[in-house]
């Protein structure tokens, strides 16, 4: 009877561990996957530029500082870190936007406006990707760090992830005027 109760207990304790197991891993994965979707929608974000400048350049050829600015910083944007690349691109359109306020024709142009509207979706989509990629982090570091779990987490060396922060730059409102 004592080894019937001692088996059951340990194939409880194997299963119990094989299912925290199997949730970090799901969790650890969701967080690659929310991170991937921030990266994409920056992509995205990225190539609409060119576009965006190239409208910008019918009305204001003469602003050829501020819109190589804008194609030079998109391009040196794919070879930093996320956080870097959102920064600059981030001022850049900023810029572009206020070179484009002083164009009324620009303003009521239909293509800029399709490309304000992708720009706004895109905008939404990241902030929704990081409050997703936040919750994902959230749920995880919890998980790895709460007693029992955290036991199958040191044993196999699962670390906690950082969320995505925005620096103190990025905190400042920002006004951008369509």
């Amino acid at each position: 009877m004592a080894f019937i109760i001692a088996a059951v207990i340990i194939a409880l304790i194997i299963i119990w561990a094989i299912a925290s197991y199997n949730s970090l891993v799901k969790l650890r994965n969701k967080g690659d996957e929310a991170e991937s979707a921030i990266d994409a929608h920056l992509k995205e974000r990225a190539d609409l530029i060119p576009n965006l400048v190239e409208t910008v350049k019918g009305y204001a050829s003469h602003e050829a500082e501020t819109l190589e600015n804008a194609i030079s910083a998109r391009n040196r944007a794919s070879g930093k870190d996320r956080a870097s690349a959102e920064n600059e691109i981030s001022g850049v359109l900023g810029h572009l936007f206020a070179v484009a306020e002083s164009y009324p024709d620009l303003k009521a142009n239909q293509n800029f406006l399709d490309l304000q509207r992708q720009l706004s979706r895109i905008e939404e989509e990241l902030r929704n990707a990081r409050k997703y990629f936040n919750a994902i982090v959230r749920e995880y570091n919890d998980k790895i760090m709460v007693f029992p779990s955290s036991l199958i987490a040191s044993a196999f060396h699962f670390t906690k992830r950082d969320y995505y922060e925005v620096d103190d730059e990025d905190r400042k409102r920002v006004e951008v005027r369509f």
